[in-house]
């Protein structure tokens, strides 16, 4: 360790000089791309409030409108019920195996590591989807209960 201080606070410093090089008047640059592919959205997304009900297509539509690219890319074949397990291991799962596990479902399949941020953002959007079906669910028997009462009266 010491020797890694002592190289780092080294003073001989050698310079390197870098000399442009002008290419040749007639020649063809080409730049090297990449391409990546992202999956493809529907037209109009129209999505059941019930997870569960959710297509393969309605769940690749709802990450990718959330700009959840790399999750999209990582839950391909998944449906809402798939959605509704992955969300429960992420919730009551010990947290670091979840994530290590996922991190190696995310290299293996993408090639690319999982960002927490990304997956922090999609836990946080699937609780306030529930939540949402919770309350539409309790809103609805709130009605269905308040017009049997009329009815017997």
């Amino acid at each position: 360790m010491e020797k890694l201080f002592k190289e780092l606070k080294a003073e001989d410093i050698c310079e390197t000089n870098v000399v442009p090089i002008q290419p040749k008047k007639d020649t063809a640059v080409i730049l090297p791309t990449v391409s990546v592919s992202i999956p493809k959205r529907s037209a109009s997304p129209i999505f059941s409030q019930n997870i569960l009900e959710w297509t393969q297509t309605q769940v690749q539509d709802w990450l990718l409108e959330h700009n959840l690219v790399q999750m999209s890319r990582l839950l391909m074949n998944y449906d809402g019920r798939s959605l509704i397990y992955l969300h429960r291991y992420i919730k009551y799962g010990r947290p670091e195996q979840v994530l290590n596990m996922l991190q190696e479902d995310s290299i293996r399949r993408t090639n690319q590591c999982l960002s927490l941020v990304e997956l922090s953002y999609f836990h946080s959007l699937l609780d306030k989807q529930k939540r949402l079906l919770q309350l539409t669910i309790f809103s609805q028997q709130t009605r269905k209960n308040t017009n049997n009462d009329k009815n017997d009266s």
